[in-house]
């Protein structure tokens, strides 16, 4: 009989379970499993691809998690609830912890920041997002706007798995991971199996990504890692981050000093310099989001160049891709009204500046 408590047999965390409890795995010197084993192992894991059980034990107390997309909202959040997840904790690759707010506001931050929420480490769908925007958007083309911008990723595994989840996607931006899911919760970011329809950005089949993911996860038996990339059932979103006014002023760049993990306590000397500092800083807000109905809703990637300020005509997909990225633009799943106007306004201002300049 089926544990009630643990994952559905076919799901997969349920297959690495299995197979992590079947198998003694032999190591070798420097802790990796060796070339034998690793192909007994992707062997086991294509055979539970290619198997049809004759029935699956799935969680009937969730009905929700396969009955299609979800009916979640992209309604900003409140004041309230911004100012409450200030002081919440993520993880860096180091397991070191900082305050979420110090992803997008304090010393040597863009002004713009948009923090993009991902399911677990091992999930293929979301390892194709990041490796699609990483080779559309680049730092260097966000830092050039006219308006600082840049983008931050947070998942909710092991933060263990934070540089092979970098290596994988050719992530080029800071990675961290919230793996209590406050940060999920609080933003309003729902629990769901349901795929959905396919997108632009997922260039894989969907039994091609499965069976991927499931290696990986296989590959991270021996450190002990294999079922914790995060809730497979959780999904996120995308939230941008900018300031209130075009004209705030930017505080001097300062050392970054961070809170310990398990407080609340702001750096400082004790006497009153730490809070001196956070009063300089330049106060953002949530000007536009979208949380994910299903597990491959991220928002696509050309309304991301739209929502950053960045040229989408300049992108030009592969040809086979061409149709789904024409589809893709002219969809829009986020809400919110952001500075990208007022970026246009100054970038046309100074190229008349110049032109006059020039004419001089």
């Amino acid at each position: 009989m089926a544990d009630p408590t643990g994952p559905p047999q076919h799901s997969f965390t349920g297959i690495l379970k299995d197979i992590e409890g079947q198998n003694p795995h032999k190591r070798s010197e420097d802790g990796s499993l060796g070339r034998e084993e690793h192909d007994t192992l992707s062997e086991k894991a294509s055979s539970y691809r290619r198997s049809k059980p004759p029935s699956l034990d799935i969680d009937k107390s969730r009905p929700q998690d396969f009955d299609g997309e979800l009916s979640t909202d992209n309604v900003l959040p409140s004041a309230a609830v911004q100012k409450k997840i200030e002081e919440y904790l993520v993880l860096d690759s180091n397991g070191k912890s900082r305050t979420f707010k110090s992803l997008y506001a304090g010393n040597n931050k863009a002004r713009r920041v948009l923090i993009i929420f991902i399911r677990h480490f091992f999930c293929g769908n979301c390892q194709e997002y990041i490796r699609t925007l990483s080779q559309h958007i680049t730092p260097d083309s966000l830092l050039r706007l006219p308006i600082s911008t840049f983008i931050t990723v947070v998942g909710c595994g092991d933060p263990a798995l934070i540089d092979m989840y970098a290596k994988e996607t050719g992530c080029q931006f800071p990675i961290y991971t919230d793996p209590t899911r406050s940060l999920f919760d609080a933003l309003g970011m729902v629990k769901t199996l349901n795929m959905g329809n396919k997108p632009a950005y997922a260039k894989k089949s969907t039994s091609r990504g499965i069976f991927d993911s499931i290696v990986q996860g296989l590959k991270h038996v021996p450190k002990g890692l294999a079922l914790k990339s995060g809730d497979h059932r959780q999904v996120g979103g995308e939230f941008l981050y900018e300031p209130f006014q075009v004209s705030t002023p930017i505080t001097t760049p300062q050392e970054e000093q961070h809170p310990q993990f398990g407080t609340l306590e702001r750096p400082g000397n004790g006497n009153g310099k730490a809070k001196a500092d956070e009063e300089r800083v330049e106060e953002k807000q949530i000007t536009w989001c979208h949380r994910m109905k299903t597990t491959r809703d991220h928002a696509e990637i050309p309304e991301l160049l739209e929502v950053l300020g960045l040229d989408s005509q300049a992108h030009n997909p592969d040809i086979k891709d061409e149709k789904r990225w024409q589809e893709a633009a002219r969809e829009r799943k986020g809400t919110g009204v952001t500075m990208v106007p007022e970026m246009k306004r100054l970038s046309q201002a100074a190229r008349q500046s110049a032109e006059q300049s020039h004419d001089l």
